[in-house]
């Protein structure tokens, strides 16, 4: 039996930041030339020219103080806040499509994240606020990282494949501007750069809708580099999330990728379509350099980072659903996504009408 990827849509914090405002923000927080010109040159690498945030600012407003400082429990207080919001908002977004799923008809709630913990959670009001039934399953996969929404999917999938009557909601939503701590080591500044606030939920369900493009779920596959398993790292400090994100990760994914994809048995010049999560510019470039693929071929990555930066494992949705909207009926696409681990997570999907 399939699955059928289908009714994504996204949302994002009603606060906009512009990149090159971030910039001049965070280098007037350093005296040494030295930093400044790093924070300089990480913003204008970037690639990216707006992020969205659940916090108008990162001085004087809560969390923060004034110096940018905030304690991790006052950091997950806003996040306990603003993850229901955005959450429930998005659910009511995608159940109130014309020919949607019907709330009744829901029967699983799938939501990550790996920017807060509370409990209940935002799994507990999607079910709550959005009227579903009470005896909704609910998961949450917690503090995976950016590829956290293959694994939500694969579940969903799985679900479908065992249960025909299945409907699933995923939900993945980050609150990565919540962590922005000031420092001046490489690993803060670029995550300073490129992280920011968003939230992509979709319909899983073993049947196609009707009338409504979707995907067809073709099948996933993992592994690891272990090469890179100190290049990437996400813990929980005292004063906020506590990042490790080395410039490392763009020359270990290049040097790497093609013969991962091998063992995993995903040939590139099959695919006609590809969903890369945007890590980073870099990345995006080494993997295109990496595969050989067209210099265009990652377009739809590169627009989803330049109007939205990186926010983790939601931002990999926003690609799927920028596909949806311009790919052909029965065109092939590779998706994949990392994290720590170094983790890979890929899916197979085909656009159907």
């Amino acid at each position: 039996m399939s699955a059928y990827l289908h009714s994504l849509e996204t949302i994002v914090p009603p606060f906009s930041h512009e990149q090159t405002t971030l910039s001049t923000l965070l280098q007037d927080r350093f005296s040494e030339t030295r930093i400044r010109r790093l924070v300089a040159q990480a913003f204008r690498q970037s690639g990216i020219e707006t992020r969205h945030a659940v916090v108008e600012g990162f001085f004087g407003h809560a969390p923060f103080d004034n110096d940018g400082q905030a304690t991790t429990s006052a950091r997950n207080a806003v996040y306990a806040t603003e993850s229901r919001r955005l959450a429930v908002a998005l659910g009511e977004k995608i159940l109130s499509l014309p020919g949607a799923v019907p709330r009744e008809e829901i029967t699983h709630v799938v939501y990550a994240t790996c920017t807060g913990f509370v409990n209940p959670g935002p799994d507990y009001f999607l079910v709550r606020d959005l009227g579903l039934r009470d005896s909704v399953e609910r998961f949450t996969l917690g503090f995976m990282g950016c590829y956290a929404a293959f694994p939500a999917l694969r579940m969903a999938a799985q679900f479908c494949e065992a249960n025909p009557k299945a409907r699933v909601l995923v939900v993945a939503l980050e609150l990565c501007s919540l962590h922005m701590q000031l420092d001046a080591s490489p690993d803060v500044i670029l995550g300073n750069t490129v992280f920011a606030d968003g939230a992509a939920a979709a319909i899983v369900t073993p049947v196609p809708p009707e009338g409504r493009r979707h995907f067809r779920l073709d099948g996933f596959a993992s592994a690891t580099i272990p090469e890179g398993e100190s290049s990437m790292a996400w813990s929980i400090g005292d004063r906020g999330f506590d990042l490790v994100l080395s410039g490392y990760v763009p020359k270990v994914l290049s040097a790497e990728i093609g013969g991962l994809f091998a063992r995993l048995g995903l040939d590139p010049a099959a695919f006609d379509r590809f969903a890369v999560h945007p890590g980073g510019k870099s990345i995006l470039d080494r993997f295109i350099a990496a595969l050989g693929l067209p210099a265009d071929s990652l377009d739809a990555s590169r627009e989803i980072l330049r109007e939205n930066g990186n926010m983790s494992s939601a931002t990999v949705l926003f690609v799927l659903k920028r596909l949806l909207e311009t790919a052909a009926n029965d065109e092939n696409v590779l998706a994949t996504a990392f994290g720590p681990g170094l983790t890979v997570e890929t899916a197979r999907l085909t656009v159907q009408e």
